[in-house]
């Protein structure tokens, strides 16, 4: 395997270790995808971490450490700051038992490239509901039988709420003593923060911050 010694090599490895990895997260395939990937990087540490490389078993439980923590934000916390330290463990796990800088530098590329790739296997296979939260997919449908639950949230645009959690930007909002999950899209929120509903769909609520005068003139 000394094949894995060239740094595109390892860029490929990486990149497809992580492809059916990051894939077996997202969608349902019964543990197909986490068989290959697994293998795939079990190649990957097992050429890597040798004796005399200097480098320890440590790297690899760094890189295990980094997918419990995605899948412990997907699971529970759905904000995505844990799952961003996932990531970064991963990457350090894969970068630093590598060769060279420029090795390292290309398999860490290879992880975010393959993560971000694995998106498309949702286009293909059903998604797992774990991420439903995080993405705010449960769009309920009038032919579910929601027509009246949508139609109450509808009535909450242009009503002005207080936000009870950050928003990261997804989070809890209050409107008349109830609480409601909606995003503010790419703006980041305290709590306590003042906003305004600007649209629905279906059950997704959109809120915008409210800007006081005093903020304009500053």
């Amino acid at each position: 395997m000394e094949i894995l010694n060239i740094a595109s090599v390892g860029f490929l490895v990486v990149f497809l270790g992580t492809l059916f990895l990051f894939g077996e997260l997202l969608v349902k395939v019964k543990g197909l995808f986490a068989i290959l990937g697994i293998a795939i990087m079990a190649t990957y540490f097992s050429y890597h971490i040798t004796v005399g490389s200097g480098m320890g078993l440590w790297v690899a439980v760094l890189y295990l450490c980094g997918i419990s923590l995605i899948v412990i934000d997907g699971k529970f916390i759905t904000d995505g700051t844990v799952a961003l330290l996932g990531i970064f463990l991963m990457i350090l796990g894969i970068a630093l038992p590598a060769p060279s800088i420029l090795y390292g530098f290309l398999v860490a590329m290879a992880l975010i490239i393959g993560a971000l790739a694995s998106a498309l296997f949702m286009k293909v296979f059903p998604a797992r509901n774990i991420w439903s939260k995080m993405t705010l997919k449960d769009r309920l449908t009038g032919e579910l039988g929601y027509n009246s639950l949508n139609a109450s949230y509808r009535e909450l645009v242009g009503k002005q709420a207080l936000t009870t959690t950050p928003f990261r930007p997804i989070g809890t909002i209050e409107i008349e003593g109830k609480y409601y999950s909606a995003t503010s899209d790419s703006q980041w929120l305290d709590a306590g923060t003042n906003v305004e509903v600007i649209s629905v769909d279906g059950t997704r609520i959109v809120v915008r911050k409210i800007i006081d005068v005093t903020e304009k003139n500053e």
